[in-house]
């Protein structure tokens, strides 16, 4: 066996949310923090003591895996913000399509609870898909991981970048539904290579079936529905 070969790691807890599908999750993290995110921990690590002392932090770093990604990857991707045709160095990117298939988000840590006898963290502002497997977590330390005067590169170009949204529907959902569907669409979840304003996309989010369209910079709602 090979000393890479020798190298294995395993899911050590799973993440819950309303994120049914990968289109519309959050492409950082970070951005949707009204959508909360439950983390269940996975047999062989659901001793508590495991979390002794952890809600001494605020947020906390996720080491996660893009388990739905096919294994491909590519020297240069497209990013999203640099509207999915420039082609940037993969390690110059957050691409999903990655080498190791691994992800890194910081997450705020809302709080510690108790399910079927066992403890799960709550968290906000997840950018991970429901499902997706978690392989470690770690204390985010803002003494060393805040670093004020750090370069963004060209995402310092969209960090403001945020669509407006308009409902064109009645809404009978519950108001706290409507505004993490509002702030999960304000982050303009299509393809940005698509300029077609009579397109209209469908968005999963919790039971709800979302029909949006992009019109004069916008998004507007055509149609809020809940899945049986």
């Amino acid at each position: 066996m090979s000393k890479r070969e020798s190298y294995t790691i395993e899911p050590i807890a799973f993440i819950s949310n309303g994120y049914n599908e990968k289109f519309g999750v959050p492409r950082q993290s970070g951005l949707a923090n009204s959508v909360k995110s439950v983390i269940t921990f996975t047999e062989g690590y659901t001793d508590e003591n495991c979390l002794r002392g952890i809600e001494q932090y605020s947020h906390l770093w996720l080491i996660w895996g893009f388990s739905e990604n096919d294994g491909k990857w590519s020297a240069t991707v497209r990013p999203p913000k640099l509207g999915g045709n420039k082609r940037t160095g993969v390690f110059a990117t957050r691409s999903p399509f990655r080498p190791n298939g691994l992800g890194l988000s910081c997450v705020k840590l809302e709080g510690v609870e108790k399910k079927q006898g066992c403890n799960v963290l709550i968290v906000s502002g997840a950018d991970l898909k429901n499902g997706t497997p978690v392989f470690d977590i770690k204390p985010y330390l803002p003494y060393v991981d805040s670093i004020p005067d750090a370069m963004g590169g060209f995402s310092d170009e969209h960090s403001s970048d945020f669509c407006r949204i308009s409902f064109e529907c009645e809404t009978f959902i519950p108001e706290e539904d409507k505004n993490q569907i509002e702030e999960i669409l304000s982050l303009d979840p299509k393809p940005q290579y698509q300029t077609d304003e009579c397109r209209v996309y469908g968005l999963s989010y919790k039971n709800y079936n979302v029909k949006f369209m992009y019109q004069d910079e916008r998004i507007i709602v055509k149609e809020i529905s809940e899945t049986e």
